[in-house]
């Protein structure tokens, strides 16, 4: 542990940026790998890397790496957990009266629960994945949700981690930020009204045959 935390604590703006651009002749393969690893490694700092992201690679094609990076490290713990989900662990821990009652919960609002979760640059990533894939979460839903929460959230860290020097100058061009955030929000909510009412309208399937 105090050998992780060592390298944790090395984890800075100025030697992620002198990474990226040492290993620049990889492509965009450094920017994805790291916010892949954000999925299995918990305490590496989300906002700083998608903005360091930014910062290299530029606003648009920083986006994209890290959303990419994010949304697959996602959907890879998602689905590593729910091929798992059948082990006796994971069997006993699901069994417990506050777990099946919140599994209960997320069941019921699987899409809200991780879109709106996934919003956040700073949060229990790894626990949204691993509780959405113990409830057996349409992967389809799954998928979705994540792909906009995610793009949500590495947007507005991108725009500001490209030119943070700008908004500490102007302050308030953060509103730009916070009216993309509403528009997507509203544009969000549209999307999770539909699929919402598509699971409603379908007969429930064992979790064995959900896809």
């Amino acid at each position: 542990m105090s050998v992780v935390s060592e390298l944790l604590s090395q984890i800075n703006e100025e030697n992620l940026m002198d990474l990226l651009e040492r290993y620049r002749a990889f492509g965009p393969l450094p920017g994805i790998a790291l916010t892949f690893l954000k999925s299995f490694v918990p305490p590496l700092p989300t906002i700083l890397i998608v903005g360091v992201n930014a910062a290299v690679y530029g606003l648009w094609a920083g986006f994209l790496y890290s959303w990419i990076g994010i949304v697959c490290g996602c959907l890879a713990t998602f689905l590593i957990v729910r091929r798992a989900a059948g082990h006796p662990y994971f069997v006993r821990f699901a069994r417990k009266p506050k777990v099946q009652q919140s599994l209960g919960w997320i069941r019921r609002n699987a899409f809200s629960y991780v879109f709106l979760l996934s919003l956040f640059p700073v949060g229990p990533f790894v626990v949204i994945n691993i509780a959405a894939a113990i409830a057996q979460m349409r992967l389809r839903s799954f998928l979705i949700a994540i792909l906009f929460g995610k793009a949500i959230m590495v947007m507005s860290v991108s725009i500001i981690g490209h030119d943070f020097t700008r908004f500490i100058e102007r302050p308030f061009e953060l509103i730009y930020v916070v009216l993309f955030v509403g528009l997507s929000l509203w544009i969000s909510k549209k999307i999770e009204r539909r699929f919402t009412r598509e699971d409603e309208a379908k007969p429930a399937v064992s979790p064995e045959r959900q896809a």
